[in-house]
């Protein structure tokens, strides 16, 4: 996992460089500094030459001068590799989840797709900045003030050499459980953001329930699960400050005795003590540092390993001849075709059904609900890849056609229509993001809906809210419609498209829908059946597989499913 971490810092390895750089030479001015301190107390100060102790306070001076635009890079550089970084990893997640299977979002919550694409990756850039840097100042500190010690007094330095091995040894106990605190307390984060998500995308249905009390409580037993977790983090964290702290003291405490005793036989001069008081003072810096970082670490790993879950999880296939340029009729066939959401017999739920829509008719499904017909037409676009049997566009095996090339033939218009935030416009666009504002306007009034579009105070600019909240449902519905208008698909799959709307929406929504499906091989999903009555062929569809075929004159005369279904004696 490290090494795959390390790979994203290619494309970034010249800030990468320059941030080091300047790392070690932040910790190599701090070296000298204590040096310095102890040369002005035992030989500029007592010399009494005001001449050389301004001279070796410009000297300071000019040090000073280069730690601090040396900060300036760490800082603002540094910052910018973890943002570049950062970006780069989530342009990566974004786009690969584009490309994940409808099953993966069937299995996961949105808002904890949400928390791995915004909170993990923001610890993810924290690291990726402070953790190289950290841990080689931290080195050149650590070595460089061991070094520097034994240098001006090998008997105390030795006595350190004992003392931090054991220092380290408690902090490597300690981020044992850093790692697993911090990657629980990742996942409590998630199951909050996911709850909050379906809260507010939900908050009608709440409201209309009276079952905010219910909410609440549901979010607090979250909300504590997470606060247990953070306690159970923050303690371990505690402890180790704790630990390493004492080290620190018992340290001090050990070089003031024997450095005063080294003072009083002659062995050490005062500026030598206050050198080596100051190298501990610094010694001080990597262990901190080093806290700091198991902290990120934890974090950015945990984050990161979550980051990878779905970075590698297999995107849907798109193999074959990749055919994409090819004009599509649109006959249809399903031939043997076999599909169930699970791994057992009974999770089939369709099982060797064979189709066929010719081209430019239209083919309805009715049935009971659970029967498969959504699934049936989710796997024309290859939302669900088949699993036994084919599917065939103008004899072509959807397989062999390229997926953005197949999914550009069909026009979907569901019951529950999704709008964008943005404009009307912007949503419009999404079929046909090159089309010209005449375009736009053309489509909207073949989908009867140019007439309240143009009375809005902004026309195609107005803002219609989250999920189109500002627009009534048989307004969004024809907004859905002039997307497949301008789409202009030779396939056409209805899925209960009007089954949320009063009768009288229905009755224009209806029309529309006829005119829209002029031309096309249309596949509608009904469930009122007045709708269907000119469909060119009908399927009653079950668990069982196809029960009766034919058009609704034929249907009525056979006396079956579909015609005690029409009588209202059978539900659907």
């Amino acid at each position: 996992m490290i090494r795959r971490f390390i790979a994203y810092y290619k494309p970034v390895r010249k800030l990468l460089f320059v941030d080091m750089l300047s790392a070690i030479l932040i910790a190599g001015i701090d070296l000298i500094t204590p040096r310095f301190t102890s040369h002005m107390i035992d030989v500029i100060i007592p010399s009494m030459n005001v001449t050389l102790v301004l001279r070796w306070s410009f000297y300071l001076l000019i040090a000073y001068a280069i730690r601090v635009s040396l900060q300036y890079v760490v800082e603002y550089w540094g910052h910018i590799l973890g943002v570049r970084m950062e970006f780069a990893m989530r342009k990566q997640l974004f786009a690969h989840i584009q490309q994940l299977p409808i099953r993966f979002f069937d299995n996961i919550k949105v808002g904890k797709l949400m928390s791995r694409l915004v909170n993990d990756l923001n610890d993810i850039s924290e690291v990726a900045h402070h953790g190289p840097e950290d841990l080689l100042i931290s080195v050149v500190l650590l070595v460089g003030s061991f070094t520097m010690m034994y240098l001006t007094q090998w008997k105390l330095a030795l006595i350190l050499t004992v003392l931090v091995p054991l220092m380290i040894a408690v902090g490597i106990s300690k981020n044992l459980k850093f790692r697993k605190a911090f990657r629980e307390l990742r996942r409590r984060v998630a199951d909050i953001n996911a709850q909050a998500e379906d809260n507010f995308s939900g908050i009608r249905v709440v409201k209309a329930f009276t079952a905010e009390s219910q909410q609440e409580q549901l979010f607090d037993d979250g909300n504590q699960r997470f606060a247990t977790s953070r306690i159970s983090a923050l303690k371990t964290m505690a402890e180790f400050g704790v630990s390493v702290k004492f080290f620190i003291y018992i340290i001090q405490l050990v070089v003031f005795f024997v450095g005063a005793r080294l003072i009083i036989s002659n062995q050490m001069s005062i500026g030598g003590l206050v050198e080596f008081l100051l190298y501990v003072q610094l010694f001080q810096q990597p262990i901190n540092r080093i806290s700091g970082f198991i902290m990120q670490y934890n974090q950015a790993m945990a984050g990161f390993e979550r980051f990878l879950e779905v970075v590698d999880t297999p995107a849907q296939s798109n193999a074959g001849d990749k055919i994409d340029d090819l004009a599509i009729s649109g006959r249809i066939r399903f031939e043997n075709v076999t599909f169930g959401y699970g791994d057992v017999e009974e999770d089939i739920v369709l099982n060797s059904i064979n189709i066929h829509i010719p081209e430019g008719k239209t083919l309805a499904l009715v049935g009971p609900s659970g029967g498969g017909k959504t699934t049936l037409a989710s796997l024309i676009p290859r939302f669900y890849e088949v699993e036994q049997g084919r599917i065939t566009i103008d004899e072509i095996d959807i397989r062999d056609f390229d997926l953005g090339f197949l999914r550009r033939q069909i026009g979907i218009i569901q019951q529950d229509v999704f709008i964008f935030a943005g404009t009307i416009g912007e949503n419009l666009a999404i079929a046909k993001p090159e089309a010209s504002q005449q375009e736009l306007i053309d489509a909207l009034k073949k989908a009867e809906a140019w007439e309240f579009v143009s009375d809005l105070p902004s026309g195609l600019d107005t803002q219609i809210g989250q999920r189109g909240v500002k627009l009534s449902g048989g307004q969004k519905q024809r907004i859905a419609l002039a997307r497949v208008f301008l789409k202009n698909p030779p396939i056409l799959i209805l899925d209960e498209a009007t089954s949320a709307l009063d009768n009288k929406t229905e009755r224009y929504i209806q029309r529309t829908l006829e005119t829209l499906s002029v031309g096309r091989t249309t596949l509608v999903i009904a469930h009122r059946l007045s709708t269907i009555e000119k469909a060119d062929q009908i399927l009653v569809l079950s668990k069982d597989g196809i029960l009766e075929e034919g058009n609704h004159t034929q249907l009525m005369n056979q006396k079956g499913f579909y015609y005690h279904l029409r009588q209202g004696e059978a539900t659907i």
